[in-house]
């Protein structure tokens, strides 16, 4: 039997996070994936800044995994109630379709030193000396970054999210509007609801709709609401995935089974963004493999060191924003004041936090009915 200090299942961005993580401490490392690579994955597209300083940070040439990709400096956001403001990012995003950006890092990976077999893994035993694959391999450590509906999360016998803590998007591509400016429209009805639209830099743009599964989502309802929100686009290759917010995040456990990204819920309760969360994740648990038994220990509190003040403000953000009149109240002084957008972004798109101005910012907003009707602003600098 194949033994290997670390085995990854999954060669996705947390995967490959993982195993790049794993290789710089001298670790032996397959990545294990059902599928080969490239391939498309359901998703935003959208990559953060901070993702790309985690891969930068495991030795990534970041220029190379987004070539052909230009950044896109502004974001859009548009109120449950219509207000509208768009402002130029502190540090711009890039998006980089799926099929590209998992296959770049993916072979970042392998170009250090990891090895990638396809193989569907079906069972995963944890014993005091190893674990187990399906009863022709063994690893000193597993990492479970096989994605939502992930066979080690199930091995570990934790439970998939409950639908209030699921949601569901469908992604296609279609000819983009403004190509430096990526678009997030959030609307009343099936509340909290949203849809999207990422410029690619090559024509196109990634659009998307996303909803919570509790509220009864199905396919028809989902291309209603891109089109109710996005009206006149078009798009193609229209396909939907399940996205298990960190809202219902489990408890890691001990040991030498890891969970990193979607496998572990790390989603973003109010953007459904997951590529940082990935390949940060990913980041730890390829070093927690170091330790051996205590893997799942060392994980967790690196983990939690990292991410728990940030989990716990999202979460609280995600239920204040069940209430669409305090969006209303949030975008409004994110268009009075850069520094509460900048938060905002950050909330969303990375690890930042609820912070006292945007709190403070929202509160007046709340104040003044005049400051939450709908509206549209385009906002420089300064305001």
């Amino acid at each position: 039997m194949e033994s290997f200090d670390v085995v990854v299942v999954g060669g996705g961005p947390a995967g490959a996070a993982a195993a790049l993580a794993a290789r710089r401490h001298g670790a032996s490392v397959l990545v294990l994936d059902r599928s080969g690579f490239p391939r498309d994955k359901v998703c935003g597209d959208g990559v953060a800044p901070e993702a790309l300083d985690v891969l930068a940070a495991l030795g990534v040439d970041v220029d190379a995994v987004t070539d052909g990709y230009p950044a896109v400096p502004r974001l859009r956001l548009t109120s449950p109630s219509g207000r509208t403001v768009e402002r130029t990012m502190h540090r711009p995003a890039v998006v980089v379709p799926r099929a590209v950006l998992d296959g770049r890092v993916l072979d970042a990976a392998l170009a250090a030193g990891a090895q990638f077999r396809r193989h569907t893994v079906r069972r995963v035993t944890s014993g005091p000396d190893g674990v187990d694959v399906d009863g022709v391999l063994t690893a000193g450590v597993l990492v479970g970054a096989d994605g939502a509906e992930s066979v080690v999360r199930r091995a570990l016998g934790i439970a998939p999210n409950r639908p209030d803590r699921l949601a569901i998007a469908l992604r296609g591509y279609a000819p983009a509007g403004d190509p430096g400016v990526q678009v997030i429209t959030t609307t009343e009805q099936r509340w909290p609801a949203y849809a999207w639209s990422f410029p690619i830099g090559d024509g196109r743009a990634n659009v998307g709709y996303g909803e919570l599964v509790s509220g009864g989502a199905t396919r028809a309802g989902l291309l209603e609401g891109l089109h109710r929100l996005l009206p006149g686009v078009e798009p193609t290759g229209l396909r939907a995935h399940r996205l298990p917010l960190s809202t219902g995040r489990p408890r890691l456990p001990d040991g030498r089974v890891l969970l990193a990204g979607d496998a572990q819920s790390l989603i973003n309760p109010m953007t459904g963004e997951g590529i940082f969360y990935a390949v940060l994740s990913g980041a730890f648990a390829g070093a927690a493999a170091a330790h051996g038994a205590d893997a799942g220990r060392v994980f967790r509190t690196a983990l939690q060191g990292r991410l728990g003040t940030h989990l716990r403000h999202s979460t609280v953000a995600s239920w204040v924003s069940r209430w669409p009149r305090v969006m209303d109240a949030v975008f409004a002084a994110a268009h009075r004041d850069q520094r509460v957008f900048d938060d905002v972004v950050a909330l969303g798109l990375a690890d930042g936090r609820l912070t006292g101005r945007t709190l403070l910012g929202a509160g007046r907003r709340l104040g003044d009915p005049g400051a939450v009707s709908g509206g549209q602003a385009r906002a420089g600098g300064d305001l």
